[in-house]
């Protein structure tokens, strides 16, 4: 099991500190550090993601106040996703970091643990058994005009959640449909399929972000399919607004598409796992759902 054993701590924690469960509440405050690190998440991901496995958020605090956090989400049996590793500006350099994975990451049991890296923790995140799989590139900017609409994409509706749950299955490596769900129906999503002779041929959900929207997942069986997809999704915003969306590094079609779209490259991460990654259909990934939740 990683531990981050091999990683010295900058020094010994002294002084009172704790790590235990965060609530949904605690877990706002650690989204705001997100934010103001510039990780730009979505506005509404905290009430989507809390509710995933309530006991794989956690916090470190001194003194009663909140220093550190980290998520070890498990996803079913056999997958887990670490994310939100981060310690407050002012606390850094202390450990505290190092001492709230310890107690947090035991959580994830024998699954294997995926992350999103940034580049400067890499060797860190190999020290603790994370070995790379590839990178993923975030895009952003102000779309170019909307494509011609096509029928094939409808809002999605509640008739349509368990069809879609199922296909996310198809694209992700566990069954996630509670958080499909919840993600599909937030206030300020929205949410389009892509239908094929009347089945679920893929979807997309666009969101609004401490800086302006992301889209994700977007996942489908086509290029095509997403290209319609896409452009139905920025059709709901603003012109003026800023579409961010994060494309893994082997799916070349998905770059191509957000570039031809208009968006261009701001930022990459480093996607790294523990062990063998369940099964699932990465072809039709186009847009991943969350860096820091997978």
């Amino acid at each position: 099991m990683p531990t981050l054993g091999n990683t010295p701590d900058p020094q010994p924690v002294t002084g009172e500190f704790s790590v235990s469960t965060a609530s949904l509440d605690d877990w706002h405050e650690v989204a705001q550090w997100a934010a103001d690190e510039e990780w730009n998440p979505g506005r509404g991901d905290a009430a989507c993601f809390h509710p995933l496995d309530p006991d794989g958020f956690f916090v470190g605090r001194r003194a009663g106040r909140t220093v550190a956090a980290v998520s070890v989400v498990n996803y079913s049996d056999a997958y887990a996703f670490l994310g939100y590793y981060l310690v407050h500006p002012d606390h850094r350099g202390q450990g505290l970091g190092l001492a709230t994975w310890r107690a947090a990451f035991p959580h994830a049991g024998a699954r294997t643990v995926g992350l999103d890296a940034v580049p400067a923790q890499q060797d860190t995140y190999r020290r603790a058994g994370f070995a790379p799989a590839h990178e993923t590139i975030r895009y952003a900017g102000r779309p170019l005009g909307p494509g011609t609409p096509t029928p094939d994409v409808v809002p999605v509706t509640r008739a349509h959640l368990d069809a879609v749950a199922d296909y996310d299955r198809r694209c992700f490596p566990a069954d996630r449909r509670a958080f499909v769900t919840r993600w599909l129906t937030a206030p300020g999503h929205t949410a389009r399929a892509f239908l094929r002779d009347g089945a679920i041929a893929g979807y997309g959900v666009l969101r609004p972000a401490h800086t302006g929207h992301r889209i994700g997942p977007l996942f489908a069986d086509t290029t095509a399919a997403a290209e319609a997809l896409f452009d139905a999704l920025a059709a709901s915003v603003d012109p003026a607004d800023e579409i961010s969306v994060d494309v893994p590094g082997p799916r070349h079609a998905a770059h191509t598409l957000v570039t031809s779209r208009g968006l261009t490259p701001r930022s990459h991460t480093v996607r790294m796992y523990t062990g063998p990654v369940p099964p699932a259909e990465q072809e039709r990934t186009f847009g991943v759902t969350s860096l820091e939740l997978g």
